[in-house]
């Protein structure tokens, strides 16, 4: 008889977890593990400001799956873009453009979330993402780019608009991108005398009215006195309108002569829920609190992609999409997928939250640690002692604990490196998500490559 075939969706944090608690606890002739991601490494997401602003390399939050000796996992370099699942058969598209039939036998969907945006003319084409390693990468070399462009240019309006900057999005990823990314502007600028520093101006907009509201009033505000104080103009109750190559427009009547808008107002989950044909909560795909999709044997979904209730908070909540729900969550579905391949009663998700940090750059953070409000320096060891908890190997908290410190004596030296020069790097160059197919196509394919199970 063959080995079941158990298959994970996604290499983030809950996709990863999975997998080695499925290594960890399964005899090796007990099943066959397959791991389908694009990258053969997790990124450590919160950290991606970080990379933005020249503090961290790229690679010192790109944690190896490859690293470890006992890795006994396949995996196929790829994405998930369609599930059927009554062939239970997932078809994945190779990085190399192939389209591949992976059967399985249980199926684990964690294949995390991607940017939310809106109807707003000219928004995709012109806006830069904070989602993905090459993003972030991209971000770096393009703002260090303006001031060398800013720099060389004899025309006052070029100049502005090249030294003025917007994010868009008042949560954790849009305030950490704006606070890092004005920093490394701040201390750039510096070796640039023929530019006025006064011309330099960062713009942190958000359609809500208060700046991160999971930290509560006091540290919300002690985050925008922050800000403020570096000289971030920051709108609240406003957003974009729309968006051109060389301005923005904002919902207030604004215009903003600007070459730089970075968009990271929210996350959706990952297509891939919509081509299965389930029940969905708001694009997230519905679970019971043991994670399996309900009527679907050998079915279970987690992280940013499905909506699994929160039973610490009760009342019909369900988890926020957060690193440590998704790294917790990943733990219980490798044990429930365990049970149920031995027969065993599946146990049910419950956690309660530890805890927000923010990381605002230099000694700047504000934290919040088991519902203690923390802000400054004491906030900033919390952070980074969290983060450098939370990566995955001894290697990966060794190289960020070095950039850290080599940042802190040396600095940064404001290089491009122009890997991406040239090409295309705006949000809809990134995530691909044109790439799914429907319900309708996921069968039909299938259906010609597969024979259906009755």
């Amino acid at each position: 008889m063959t080995r079941p075939r158990i298959l994970v969706v996604g290499a983030g944090f809950s996709g990863v977890e999975c997998v080695r608690r499925l290594e960890r606890k399964l005899a090796p002739d007990e099943a066959d593990v397959t791991l389908v991601t694009p990258f053969s490494y997790q990124l450590y997401l919160p950290l991606l400001p970080q990379v933005a602003s020249g503090v961290l390399t790229p690679q010192s939050i790109a944690v190896s799956l490859r690293r470890s000796s006992k890795y006994r996992t396949r995996i196929i370099p790829g994405g998930a873009i369609g599930v059927d699942l009554r062939a239970k058969v997932c078809v994945v598209r190779t990085i190399t453009d192939h389209l591949v039939d992976e059967p399985y036998d249980y199926i684990v969907l964690a294949p995390g979330s991607v940017t939310r945006t809106f109807d707003i003319p000219g928004l995709t084409d012109h806006a830069f993402g904070m989602k993905t390693l090459a993003e972030a990468a991209y971000i770096r070399d393009h703002v260090i780019s303006q001031l060398d462009l800013a720099d060389a240019s004899d025309d006052p309006a070029e100049r502005a608009s090249r030294l003025q900057f917007v994010v868009v999005g008042g949560g954790y990823a849009g305030t950490e991108t704006a606070a890092c990314l004005q920093r490394l502007t701040h201390a750039a600028v510096k070796r640039y005398p023929r530019l006025d520093p006064g011309l330099i101006k960062w713009h942190l907009i958000d359609i809500a009215p208060k700046l991160m509201p999971e930290l509560g009033d006091k540290l919300g505000r002690s985050a925008q006195e922050v800000l403020r104080r570096r000289g971030i103009e920051i709108s609240l109750g406003v957003s974009i309108a729309k968006a051109g190559p060389e301005e923005v427009t904002f919902t207030d009547g604004r215009v903003v002569p600007t070459r730089t808008l970075i968009w990271t107002a929210g996350v959706v989950a990952s297509p891939l829920m919509a081509t299965l044909g389930a029940e969905t909560v708001k694009g997230r795909l519905a679970v019971t609190a043991e994670m399996n999709v309900p009527g679907h044997d050998g079915v279970f979904a987690l992280g940013d992609s499905a909506a699994v209730p929160d039973l610490a908070k009760g009342d019909g909540a369900v988890c926020p999409p957060t690193a440590q729900h998704a790294q917790r969550q990943g733990r219980k579905v490798a044990d429930n997928v365990i049970a149920a391949l031995r027969g065993r009663p599946l146990e049910p998700y419950e956690h309660k939250d530890l805890g927000l940090v923010v990381d605002l750059g230099g000694k700047d953070a504000v934290s919040k640690p088991l519902g203690i409000e923390l802000h400054g320096v004491p906030a900033q060891a919390v952070a980074r002692g969290y983060h450098l908890g939370a990566l995955r190997t001894n290697v990966a908290k060794t190289r960020v604990l070095t950039n850290w410190m080599l940042n802190a004596v040396a600095g940064d030296d404001f290089v491009r490196t122009g890997f991406q020069s040239r090409k295309p790097a705006t949000l809809k160059d990134f995530e691909y998500t044109d790439a799914y197919l429907t319900p309708e196509q996921v069968r039909a394919h299938v259906g010609r490559t597969q024979p259906q199970r009755s």
